[in-house]
């Protein structure tokens, strides 16, 4: 072993490709594009390093041409779980051993290649299985894991620098373990770099994980999976076992080496596990990391100082990039009626002029939404917009799945701050506004902080900044990451660490240190140099 003090390559942000006409990015992008349309993949569970075909097959299909097939998928279930538990047991002693820079090498590696040979590929996938545009692709499954991978290295070796001080006599260590049993990676459908994030931040760590993908997002996390291959990750490390959620999560949750969970997905489901993890908390070797990110009902909050064009801007970005498929998507504002007519009208044309379809053609702002199960729910939200005295559609409110899950995007007023759309998350193409007087300032900034039991991101537009402190400081608690005139999306990797609270997660904080520190366990290490030899202190003496 060396025994060098190695540092790491300084983390930098990477760099988002436009795909402008005629540029080279955009002609790699559009014949990967054709080139994994044309193929239809078999998708097995991969177990310390192995491929297991189940038999049990589940489709994995375009969301914006849902007759169109891009892979068949094989379930696990209950005893394909035991295997991934043993495989993680047997690769734990081995990887935890491993120098940390040889760790880090791995992740360096996969960075490297995502940011080379691999990211069309990558961008392809997400466009192709979750229906993202090629910009939203590129911000996704390109730079923000490039990101994630590049960052945690350096936050890893931050926090392995970290040291207590030592008095004279005596020197102090700290070290972090990895913690004893597996981590259960849970990952969401709408980014593929959180798809990559959830399992690899606790493998970095020095854990094994069971990976449990999005069963709407195969496409993409076989792609994460073989690039991960590629660049050295060792069998058993993480291992991937698509299913459904019960089915994989039950038996996770029993079993006696699971150490943790790192989550993103609904409130409800998280909630669930949470409880589960509660009922086995005696069959568990030590008490479960439990790191969650889950629902959202992210707002803009207008002042009457705000300017106008920027909010109309910010949110039609924030409400519709992605169908408003984003935890952070601006689903709920609060505009001043001094402010409204400046907005109303470009607001109402903007959306209505929004160019929707395949995101296979580059012209288009949005895609299809992920399934039909989020379809039908979202769209039941529009019609319940649609029968209700409290509401009136200024734009939108179309929708047709004959050919993808196409649901126009939808501009709601409403006269009740409490109105059903302004307090349940959505999780789709429909924003809520409510317009209040403004001499009615502390009651909107009530209803917002109350309306939604949700605290995950929110944004506010003024120009006043005296206004900016106190809207600020009264909705402190409700966002955990907020935004002063911006969008309420587009967290960057070591710019602004993600997560919030209240039913919105754990707030750990990923692409921070913070969120490392949750796969850890410290061991304090004091070394006595010349330790006493006599039981008696001075003040004992007569």
């Amino acid at each position: 072993m060396s025994n060098a003090s190695f540092s790491v390559p300084p983390a930098q942000n990477e760099p988002v490709l436009d795909y402008g006409p005629g540029s080279p990015e955009r002609a790699e992008l559009q014949s990967t594009l054709r080139a994994m349309r044309g193929e239809r993949l078999d998708i097995p569970l991969v177990i310390g390093g192995a491929e297991v075909r189940t038999g049990s097959l589940s489709e994995a299909c375009c969301p914006h041409d849902r007759a169109h097939v891009l892979a068949d998928w094989h379930q696990g279930d209950a005893q394909h779980v035991a295997r991934a538990a043993q495989a993680c047991r047997a690769a734990a002693a081995d990887w935890a051993a491993m120098a940390w820079e040889d760790r880090a090498s791995i992740f360096l590696k996969a960075a490297d290649l995502l940011a080379g040979p691999w990211r069309q590929r990558l961008n392809a996938s997400t466009m192709l299985g979750q229906s993202k545009t090629a910009h939203q692709a590129e911000i996704d499954a390109a730079c923000e894991l490039i990101d994630f991978f590049r960052f945690n290295v350096q936050f890893m070796r931050e926090l392995y620098a970290e040291q207590p001080l030592s008095s004279r006599g005596c020197w102090n260590r700290l070290e972090q373990r990895p913690l004893e049993g597996f981590v259960f990676a849970v990952t969401p459908f709408n980014f593929t770099s959180i798809a990559g994030n959830l399992p690899t931040a606790p493998a970095l760590m020095g854990n094994t994980v069971i990976w449990k993908p999005a069963s709407s997002a195969l496409f993409s996390a076989w792609q994460i999976l073989k690039l991960l291959e590629e660049a050295g990750l060792p069998p058993g490390v993480i291992n991937f076992v698509p299913g459904s959620g019960r089915r994989i999560g039950d038996p996770v949750l029993a079993h006696p080496d699971f150490a943790g969970v790192h989550f993103t997905g609904s409130t409800g489901v998280f909630q669930g596990m949470w409880a589960a993890i509660g009922a086995n908390i005696a069959n568990y070797r030590g008490y479960p990391r439990i790191v969650g990110e889950t629902g959202g009902k992210d707002f803009v909050f207008a002042h009457p100082s705000a300017d106008a064009p920027a909010l109309v801007t910010a949110l039609v970005r924030g409400a519709f990039e992605y169908q408003g498929q984003k935890c952070s998507a601006a689903s709920r504002a609060y505009i001043p009626r001094s402010l409204w007519a400046r907005v109303e009208g470009p607001l109402v044309e903007t959306v209505r002029s929004l160019p929707m379809g395949s995101v296979e053609d580059f012209s288009n702002f949005m895609g299809a939404v992920i399934d039909a199960a989020a379809f039908r729910d979202i769209t039941g939200y529009i019609d319940y917009a649609k029968h209700s005295s409290e509401a009136e559609i200024l734009a939108g409110g179309e929708y047709d799945d004959a050919e993808g899950f196409f649901i126009r995007p939808t501009v709601v007023r409403t006269t009740n701050p409490s109105f059903k759309l302004m307090a349940e998350e959505i999780f789709g193409p429909v924003l809520t506004l409510f317009v209040y007087e403004d001499d009615q300032l502390d009651a909107a900034l009530e209803s917002c902080d109350t309306a939604s039991p949700y605290a995950l991101t929110g944004a506010v537009f003024a120009q006043d900044r005296a206004a900016i402190v106190r809207i600020a400081d009264r909705l402190r608690n409700a966002a955990g990451n907020f935004y002063i005139n911006d969008k309420p999306t587009g967290a960057v990797v070591g710019q602004q660490p993600f997560g919030g609270g209240r039913a919105s997660g754990t707030n750990d904080k990923a692409g921070s240190k913070l969120n490392l520190l949750r796969w850890v366990s410290t061991r304090t290490i004091k070394e006595n140099f010349v330790p006493p030899t006599d039981y008696r202190y001075p003040y004992m003496r007569t």
